[in-house]
């Protein structure tokens, strides 16, 4: 088990929160959402913090199927503490979710990419595997490749930035996450890519951001990210509840380990969902029907890997 929750605790979460506690008993996991570590300006709803607690999961999932240990999971087993999200019971006496296996090699080697793409587009086989790989976890998901979409999305994350940054609450919450490198947690200041800022310490660049409103730069840089990439890839549900965020988180990592094995580079662009008045123009712009709600917009690409954002111990996180 510890294997397996020292892959789990690789997963993906918004500013490296990293929100997730595992309780172990002699036969079982269970998987906790850690409120404490709640982004509530970014996140009033937990969404993300959910989504990332699904990743975790996810990779659970992997671990263990890569151990030959099988497993039944039962999502949201207690009606009185919405903190339990998931009970995985192991079962020895036979294996789970074999093909997941192979993904157990890129659960390290998948990183956060911040940097610009190249202009290669993504193999259209490859970009029909991300799809079926989101929805065998029961998410739809829609491809965005052709430049005119692509563009109108992009304009729509600087729009997006612009509203966010003009927000003194989230700058002071972005702020607070934003650690120097040998923290357990939260987001080296290159992470957030402000340019001449990153040539200073990380106080210096935390300070900036909570005390200015630095949205133009920003949106000009996630702009130009967005629309430079060959594909963005857009996560959504028919419903809008823990369930479907735990679904998508799911979704979420198995299409990030694939791609990493396909040797993509992949990095968020969730600002026109986390601002309710986008959210349903990027599922317009997306090709998504009227029905389905977004939940994460990932770019995809050919590029250069950044470093691993760092862990909590183990200990910190396991009970």
């Amino acid at each position: 088990m510890h294997f397996a929750l020292r892959h789990a605790t690789l997963a993906p979460s918004s500013h490296n929160s990293q929100p997730w506690r595992f309780v172990l008993g002699t036969d079982r996991v269970m998987l906790c959402a850690d409120r404490l570590r709640a982004l509530p300006v970014v996140d009033p709803y937990d969404r993300e913090l959910i989504i990332s607690c699904g990743a975790a999961l996810f990779n659970l999932r992997v671990a263990l199927a890569s151990l030959g240990i099988g497993y039944a999971i039962t999502l949201f087993p207690s009606s009185s503490d919405s903190d339990l999200l998931a009970e995985v019971r192991l079962l020895r006496e036979r294996a789970t979710g074999a093909e997941l296996a192979a993904l157990v090699s890129a659960i390290h080697e998948r990183v956060t990419t911040r940097h610009p793409f190249a202009a290669e587009p993504v193999n259209a086989a490859i970009e029909q595997h991300l799809m079926e790989a989101a929805r065998a976890e029961g998410v739809e998901v829609a491809c965005v490749s052709a430049a005119e979409p692509r563009n109108a999305i992009a304009e729509l994350v600087a729009e997006a930035d612009r509203q966010q940054f003009a927000d003194p609450r989230f700058r002071r919450e972005l702020a607070k996450w934003i650690h120097p490198r040998h923290t357990d947690d939260g987001m080296p200041a290159y992470a957030v890519r402000l340019g001449p800022l990153l040539d200073f310490a990380k106080p210096l660049v935390a300070s900036a951001i909570r005390t200015f409103d630095l949205g133009g730069g920003v949106a000009a840089t996630h702009r130009e990210l967005a629309a430079g990439s060959p594909l963005l890839l857009c996560l959504a549900t028919g419903v809008d509840n823990a369930q479907a965020w735990l679904a998508t988180g799911q979704a979420l990592e198995r299409v990030l380990l694939l791609a990493t094995l396909h040797g993509l580079c992949v990095s968020y662009l969730n600002q026109p969902i986390e601002v309710p008045a986008l959210r349903a123009r990027l599922g317009t712009l997306a090709g998504l029907p009227d029905a389905y709600s977004p939940q994460l917009l990932l770019r995809i690409g050919h590029g250069t890997p950044d470093a691993a954002t760092p862990r909590r111990p183990l200990g910190e996180v396991m009970s």
